[in-house]
């Protein structure tokens, strides 16, 4: 039982600190990210298992991970109220052609990267924008402007 309750506190922590760390870090990862990830993990399983190497306390410390990633899934579609908390909202960022600077800096996203996401989806420039939304996941849509 002990194995159970700490993959469930690490699923919370890990769940916090993906709300906190914010969409766009996670979305454009660079190698540092990845291999601190990969630290993590193998912090996150020490934690979660002590010194239990079983097949019993990989099962359990799995099992529940992705249990609680079920129902953490199910809460989201059952509650819609719940759904800013766990998986945020989109944001719009640009809007006519004009950076939205507030929205920018509450997602750590600068008008430079902005701007060159933009050029990667075929727009030259922002004035070519009708709309650029910071989805959930951490991508960024444009919209263009109709002409």
């Amino acid at each position: 039982m002990d194995i159970v309750i700490r993959a469930a506190v690490v699923f919370a922590l890990v769940l916090f600190l993906t709300r906190v760390v914010g969409r766009r870090e996670l979305a454009s990862m660079e190698p540092f990210d990845l291999i601190m990830l990969v630290v993590i993990g193998d912090l996150v399983q020490q934690g979660v298992t002590q010194n239990d190497f079983s097949v019993t306390g990989t099962v359990l410390a799995a099992g529940t991970i992705a249990l609680l990633t079920v129902f953490t899934s199910w809460l989201v579609f059952r509650f819609p109220r719940l759904r800013p908390a766990l998986d945020g909202e989109p944001v719009i960022v640009l809007e006519d052609g004009k950076a939205i600077e507030r929205n920018l800096s509450r997602n750590r996203v600068t008008v430079e990267e902005l701007a060159a996401e933009a050029r990667k989806q075929g727009y030259a420039h922002l004035a070519d924008v009708e709309w650029a939304v910071l989805e959930t996941g951490g991508a960024i849509s444009f919209m263009a402007k109709k002409r």
